[in-house]
């Protein structure tokens, strides 16, 4: 997947069956790529932060010096809540399963809930009849699933409860009884409730960050993160000179005034900018910026720094500094994640499928080459080709789950989720 700030693009699939998936085949699969493209158009490659796409990383980094591997910020944040919310009890992860292993009982309990009612229809049938939302499938390739299944049981909570005290559900336990029975004892478990309100709590700034984060779109939130390019492009964004952001919190101040962004924004100002006199001219048109001095210190300019969006701001007032605005242009168009790219696996799913596993690999890889560029075309278009998107990404195998709604955790598609389409 190619992406920038006009949003993502599929360019192709690789058939890797049976390939060593080393660092050495990773990179002459990037490098392929990146000829395509025109090393001079890529800013950086994103993967997840596996041992071989992190080596990988490295090896390209060194033969491009000016592109930068960045570890997919989702992708490790889901990794440390999956880490908490279900520990494997491994050598090396003995003290996390200790810990944590309670939470992963509650999640397989919630798990039964789920899985006791909507396999049956008559229990489904039941459940509807106490509330009106249903229970999330949620799909292998969407982050953070049993949180997103836990706050949905939570929601539904006194439904849920109302359903097992019913006369309907105790006159049809009678074909799994101890099932019942079980499901019946978590529900109406005052103490089981309260564990899974615990874990909702303490796990809500990793969720609310997986939330934010998880976009194709341009992602400019976090104050702070460890790779010099993400420092690099919070350096550029207009908002963080503002006084309006400034004084909103008292901890606040500009990258300028960070010692460790302004560390790591030097390390890339020197990797991209190799020639002396270049970088000379860099430094100096960062610093009427960040000083909003020289062609920066009109009042319209610094005005409109908290609000105009950074790339339109560049391009109002960056002409004097030709440097900076390239560079902003380029790095204020990139996500954080590789979000796009995990929801290729769904697409995948939904056109070569058991009752079709006979299409070849270059013909599935054609119909999601089309499929998928046509629903990113929707996305920015006012016409009819907005059917497209009308399957989203939620495109996941439904064996043995019963009927369930699809969770669909993305929020670069507010607009679609709006959107009805009627079938007459």
């Amino acid at each position: 997947m190619a992406t920038s700030g006009n949003g993502p693009l599929f360019l192709k699939a690789v058939n890797c069956f049976g390939e060593v998936k080393d660092r050495f085949f990773i990179v002459e699969l990037m490098k392929e790529v990146i000829n395509e493209i025109g090393h001079e158009n890529i800013v950086q490659i994103i993967t997840d932060n596996a041992a071989n796409c992190k080596a990988a990383g490295e090896i390209i980094e060194s033969q491009f010096p000016h592109i930068y591997w960045t570890p997919c910020v989702v992708h490790t944040l889901n990794l440390a809540l999956k880490n908490i919310c279900s520990p494997r009890n491994v050598e090396t992860n003995e003290l996390t399963y200790e810990q944590c292993r309670w939470i992963k009982e509650v999640h397989e309990e919630a798990f039964a809930i789920k899985k006791f009612i909507m396999n049956h229809n008559m229990r489904l049938s039941i459940f509807t009849k106490f509330t009106p939302l249903r229970l999330f499938s949620v799909a292998d390739t969407r982050f953070a699933s049993i949180i997103v299944m836990l706050k949905r049981l939570k929601l539904i909570k006194r439904g849920l409860q109302a359903m097992v005290i019913s006369e309907e559900w105790s006159s049809y336990i009678l074909d799994d009884t101890e099932k019942a029975n079980s499901v019946k004892e978590y529900i109406s478990n005052d103490d089981w409730w309260d564990k899974v309100t615990y874990i909702l709590s303490f796990t809500g700034p990793i969720y609310e960050m997986i939330r934010a984060c998880d976009t194709d779109k341009p992602l400019a939130r976090w104050a702070k993160n460890n790779t010099p390019l993400h420092c690099l492009a919070h350096s550029l964004h207009p908002r963080y000179y503002s006084d309006a952001w400034l004084i909103e919190d008292s901890t606040r101040c500009a990258p300028h005034m960070d010692g460790e962004i302004s560390q790591e924004r030097m390390k890339c100002f020197r990797r991209l900018f190799p020639n002396d006199a270049e970088y000379g001219r860099v430094l100096d048109e960062y610093a009427m910026f960040s000083m909003k001095s020289g062609p920066f210190e009109d009042l319209t300019s610094i005005s409109k720094m908290a609000t105009m969006e950074p790339k339109n701001w560049w391009v109002n007032f960056g002409d004097q500094t030709p440097f900076l605005q390239t560079l902003a242009f380029r790095l204020l168009g990139q996500p954080s994640s590789s979000s796009c790219a995990e929801r290729n696996w769904s697409t995948y799913a939904f056109i070569h499928s058991l009752k079709r596993n006979k299409l070849t690999t270059s013909r599935a890889q054609d119909l999601v080459y089309i499929h998928n560029n046509l629903r990113l075309l929707s996305r920015t278009s006012k016409d009819d080709v907005k059917i497209w998107d009308v399957g989203g990404d939620a495109f996941d195998s439904m064996e043995d789950v019963g009927f369930l709604e699809f969770a669909d955790l993305s929020l670069d598609e507010p607009d679609f989720e709006n959107d009805l389409i009627i079938d007459n």
